[in-house]
C-alpha cells in the first residue's frame, strides 16, 4: 500500500484508539504472563502502542510505510519502555521474527485488506500462527465488505475536526478491487492518499484461512466492545485462537 505524506499529519486523528479498544486487548492478555508480548503489524504511527508499552508490555511492531515509520519512532521518548518499531512487510515478517514468541497479533485500521493477493494473505495468516505462542491470538479489524453490493461503492468516512478521509471502492473488468482515498483538510483542499488494489476480505473467507492456518476458533464482533456483528454493521472485529 502507498501512503503519501498528505495522510500522515492527520493520522492518529482519523486512526484513533478505538473505544472499548485497551480493554478488549486487556482481557485477551489476562491468561499470559507479563509482559506480555505483543506483535503490532502495519502499526502506522505506533499511537496504540506507544500506549501498550507505557503499561509495561513488550511491544514490537512493523510497518512498511517510512513517513509512518519515523512518525512512530518519534513518540520513543523514553529507553526505559520496550518498545521496538521496524520497517518491515508482512512478507518479511516470517524471516526476521521469532518463532513462538508472542502472545498476541494485531492487524487494524483496515490494512489486513491491502494484502489483495489471495496466496500472499493465507502466508500472512500462516506466519502469524507460526510467530505465535501455542495458546496465542490475532486481533484484526476490517471493514464489513458484506454491507455493500455494486461494483461501487463508498466506505465510511474518517473525521476529525482537522481532516476528513473519503475511501471509494471500485470494480475492475476482471472482478479485482481498487481502494481510492483523498483527504479534505479544513481549508477545503483536496489532497490524494492512495490507489491500491485490495481484497474485499469477508467473515468466511477469514473463518477458513485461520483454520487452514492451524487456529481452533475465531469470534466476530462489530466493534471493540465486543457488539453483535451485524449484516449492516460497518466493521468487523476478530478475534482468533
Amino acid at each position: 500500500m502507498e501512503i503519501l505524506e498528505n495522510i500522515c499529519e492527520y493520522y492518529d486523528e482519523l486512526f484513533p484508539i478505538e473505544d472499548g479498544q485497551p480493554d478488549l486487548f486487556e482481557r485477551e492478555s489476562e491468561t499470559y504472563g507479563k509482559p506480555v508480548k505483543y506483535l503490532s503489524v502495519d502499526c502506522g504511527t505506533g499511537l496504540f502502542e506507544h500506549q501498550l508499552a507505557t503499561k509495561g508490555e513488550m511491544v514490537t511492531a512493523i510497518e512498511d510505510e517510512k513517513t509512518l515509520l519515523e512518525s512512530a519512532n518519534r513518540r520513543r521518548r523514553t529507553q526505559l519502555m520496550t518498545l521496538n518499531f521496524f520497517n518491515m512487510t508482512t512478507l518479511e515478517m516470517g524471516r526476521f521474527l521469532g518463532k513462538g514468541f508472542f502472545n498476541i497479533a494485531s492487524i487494524l485500521n483496515d490494512r489486513l485488506i491491502f494484502i489483495s493477493d489471495p496466496i500472499l494473505l493465507a502466508k500472512f495468516f500462516f506466519d502469524i500462527k507460526q510467530l505465535l505462542v501455542e495458546n496465542g491470538k490475532l486481533i484484526l479489524s476490517i471493514p464489513n465488505f458484506e454491507k455493500y453490493n455494486g461494483e461501487v461503492f463508498r466506505l465510511p468516512a474518517r473525521q476529525s475536526i482537522r481532516a476528513k478521509l473519503e475511501s471509494k471502492v471500485t470494480t475492475e473488468q476482471n472482478g479485482e478491487k481498487r481502494l481510492v482515498q483523498s483527504i479534505e483538510t479544513g481549508n477545503g483542499r483536496i489532497l490524494p492518499v492512495t490507489d491500491a488494489k485490495i481484497r474485499a476480505v469477508t467473515k468466511s473467507e477469514i473463518e477458513e484461512l485461520a483454520k487452514k492456518s492451524g487456529f481452533s476458533k475465531a469470534e466476530f464482533y462489530s466493534d471493540f466492545k465486543k457488539s453483535a456483528l451485524k449484516k449492516d454493521s460497518d466493521t468487523i472485529v476478530a478475534v482468533i485462537s
